[in-house]
């Protein structure tokens, strides 16, 4: 018996009504990039791994897909080192390239490897599949959509203000009540110096990002774990019970206690002008300052965001922020990037499970000719172009089948009209047009059927 077909765990097929509901998505957020002026590229599915490791923390990297060498990719491995499973030696042996895991990192290799081509500030976004080795569950899988947009070469605050104003639109079209949380790393970092670990920054604000998922005393756990003492967790277990404050009050009670901090300083003053600028505009979404989203990405060095809807309980459905010089992981210091990045997949399921898809109709063929043989069929042929001529989506069938079988695919594929094109309606000039929903069949000239179909479809 053949093995039944399957596909990997945290993976999915879509079938041309899902393909439209994507499409859907996709479309609208294209759409509002390219009315902020961002323009589109594509990188490749695979990157060296010399690109990928390391931009991404401890956590990041064991996410990694990564692909076996072709050939014999064991000729360089040392059998000592397999039997005392020493993976990143083997790893660095048998595999050179991986798949991408966001594409933040590609996009800043891209920079610098056509940098010569490039004019600042670049604005580009970017539509395609990332992949991760996660554990797949709902909202979460192993090979998602990303779709970014960055500017890249601007330290400019007016990037960060034009990027919130494109979550919010994006999510107004939609259809889709969103929080749009924000906070900045030079705040973080300003907490860990402040308590004395400014060494243990990235420990700090993994932990803190887990807070909407795990709670406080679990984030503390944690970072006990990391070797934060209990005076340090002291001073920052107020942190996570501002909820309730407005920004002006949680932005005043940080003022105070990084007073000391410049770098959290910074990061405060920064927060304070984004949102004087989103006061000059009318956000449809709720704006919250979270001073518990950290990021766990790395690169991050200054303002975050963070995307989620109270409608559906799910995880982020959008995040960003600014890197300050992740282009210098490739050679090329001091330029500057920010962006942010929706999950499709994420947002697709939000709207399914909202029921708030519109009707989307496909545009798929709108009229049939029935085949009736291979005497009728070269006549069939020559309608099929003339309908074709005429801008309308017509299919013949390939078979000569049974009747029933050729007007089930109509049924099937929607296709609003079927025509007859038999030996008698060949001869006569007259065919046979057949409405599919209303029933009703006429004999009608060939002109006389595209006008009516256009006119009808209009």
């Amino acid at each position: 018996m053949a093995q039944k077909p399957s596909i990997p765990k945290g993976t999915r097929d879509f079938s041309p009504s899902e393909m439209a509901k994507r499409n859907y998505i996709f479309d609208n957020i294209k759409s509002v990039y390219e009315f902020f002026g961002f323009r589109q590229i594509e990188t490749p599915a695979m990157e060296n791994l010399s690109t990928l490791l390391g931009k991404y923390g401890e956590e990041g990297d064991k996410l990694l897909f990564k692909i076996l060498n072709s050939g014999d990719f064991l000729k360089e491995v040392n059998l000592n080192d397999a039997t005392v499973h020493n993976a990143s030696t083997i790893t660095t042996k048998i595999s050179e390239k991986g798949l991408r895991y966001d594409l933040t990192v590609p996009f800043a290799r891209y920079v610098v490897q056509h940098r010569n081509e490039i004019q600042f500030p670049f604005k580009r976004y970017q539509i395609q599949s990332v992949w991760r080795a996660d554990r797949p569950q709902k909202g979460r899988y192993r090979e998602f959509f990303q779709c970014d947009a960055d500017v890249i070469g601007s330290n400019s605050l007016l990037n960060e203000l034009e990027l919130i104003q494109i979550i919010d639109n994006v999510f107004k079209k939609l259809n889709i009540n969103v929080v749009i949380k924000i906070n900045n790393r030079k705040i973080l970092a300003g907490i860990a110096e402040r308590i004395g670990f400014p060494e243990l920054l990235v420990e700090i604000t993994v932990a803190l990002d887990k807070f909407d998922k795990i709670g406080a005393e679990a984030v503390i756990e944690e970072m006990t774990s990391k070797g934060i003492d209990e005076k340090a967790i002291e001073q920052i277990k107020p942190l996570m019970n501002l909820q309730n404050m407005n920004a002006a009050q949680k932005l005043s009670y940080l003022a105070t206690f990084l007073e000391t901090s410049s770098i959290g300083t910074k990061g405060i003053a920064e927060i304070e002008e984004i949102l004087n600028l989103l006061n000059q505009f009318n956000i449809h979404n709720e704006i919250e300052v979270d001073l518990t989203l950290a990021r766990g990405l790395n690169y991050y060095t200054g303002a975050i965001f963070e995307v989620v809807t109270k409608e559906v309980k799910m995880g982020s459905i959008c995040g960003g922020g600014r890197y300050d010089n992740l282009t210098g992981i490739f050679g090329l210091n001091d330029v500057s990037g920010v962006g942010i990045s929706f999950g499709a997949d994420r947002i697709y399921d939000v709207l399914t499970e909202l029921d708030r898809f519109p009707d989307l109709s496909f545009k798929g063929t709108q009229v049939l000719i029935l085949n009736f043989g291979k005497k009728e069929e070269l006549e069939a042929i020559s309608i099929l172009e003339k309908l074709r001529q005429a801008g309308l989506r017509a299919e013949l069938f390939p078979d000569s089948a049974k009747m029933n079988k050729q007007m089930t695919y109509a049924n099937h594929h929607n296709i609003p009209f079927v025509i007859f094109a038999g030996e008698s309606e060949i001869q006569s000039g007259l065919l046979g047009l057949k409405n599919m929903n209303s029933g009703i069949q006429q004999s009608l000239q060939l002109e006389e059927i595209i006008k009516q179909i256009i006119s009808i479809d209009k």
